[in-house]
């Protein structure tokens, strides 16, 4: 085995733990794995021998990377938003790869990757580093230009981002979300049955024009309307995740992890009387999303 195929395996070695971390600063699988690939590029043009932790320095080389990528992104962002969603909206849950999803399903949740999308990337990076792979803030400090201490401080603004701050009480909460869960659940088997015992009798549907399907109507009125609107739409339920949606339990539909819908409900007892799916890509932004525990 010749110098370039060692090294070549010692990467190999180190790849799946760099694509895990490069997916949660990214939020993209495919631009996970260009970073990954740029970090195998750059590795080739240094001695390795001089590298005493190879896969601290690939870490490094990848944050820096993600990094970048991130500041790139925010800056053309609000230039191509608008686009890129009404670009996806016809066919958003087919072009979402049954393997990529399933990933996603068990590494990450969409929900997460949604909120960590609504962070400043220094926030990002402090967060995935810290929080989910148990990095010292002393060795993420460099990476972001700031000092453990300050590092540490964003961390935790990102933690608090992350969490959200319930609107309503701990045992509203778990109401809502027994309520909305039970819904999802129905929702996602296509269940008429299931979805008509969590909706109130006049339950309203209201949805942004973009969230219906060609000729179907924004408002639908009454417990069996929307319960079958909501059953023939079980595709999308596949993509969806309960989230803290401005302080309550609400849904957010992410394809690959990619903010499409969010449903917010009015919830009375045990009952739905109201949800709205808001697709619109100006109220989305001024929505909060959280990830909801």
């Amino acid at each position: 085995m010749d110098e370039h195929e060692a090294l070549a395996e010692r990467f190999e070695e180190q790849r799946g733990l760099l694509r895990a971390v490069a997916h949660r600063m990214l939020g993209s699988l495919d631009e996970a794995d260009d970073a990954v690939q740029e970090a195998w590029l750059r590795l080739c043009r240094v001695d390795a021998d001089e590298v005493d932790n190879l896969a601290g320095w690939l870490r490094t080389v990848v944050t820096r990377i993600c990094l970048d990528m991130l500041r790139s992104r925010r800056s053309r962002r609000e230039d191509v938003r608008e686009q890129q969603f009404l670009d996806r909206v016809p066919d958003s849950a087919q072009e979402s790869r049954p393997e990529d999803e399933a990933l996603l399903a068990d590494s990450v949740s969409r929900a997460l990757l949604v909120v960590l999308d609504t962070l400043e990337p220094v926030e990002r990076i402090a967060f995935v580093l810290h929080d989910m792979f148990a990095v010292p803030f002393s060795e993420i400090a460099p990476l972001v230009e700031r000092t453990p201490v300050t590092t540490k401080k964003i961390a935790s603004r990102a933690r608090h981002k992350v969490r959200g701050t319930p609107a309503v009480p701990a045992a509203e909460l778990a109401r809502q979300r027994q309520v909305v869960s039970a819904f999802l659940t129905a929702a996602r088997a296509g269940d008429l049955t299931a979805i008509l015992a969590v909706l109130a009798p006049d339950a309203v549907r209201r949805a942004d024009p973009f969230a219906v399907p060609p000729g179907a109507a924004a408002v639908a009125r009454g417990a069996r309307t929307v319960a079958e609107g909501t059953a023939a739409l079980a595709h999308r339920s596949q993509l969806a995740e309960l989230a803290l949606v401005d302080g309550v339990v609400g849904v957010v539909v992410a394809p690959r992890g990619r903010l499409l819908f969010a449903l917010s409900f009015t919830i009375e007892g045990d009952r739905i009387t109201a949800y709205d799916v808001i697709a619109d890509p100006a109220r989305l932004r001024r929505l909060s999303i959280a990830v909801l525990h």
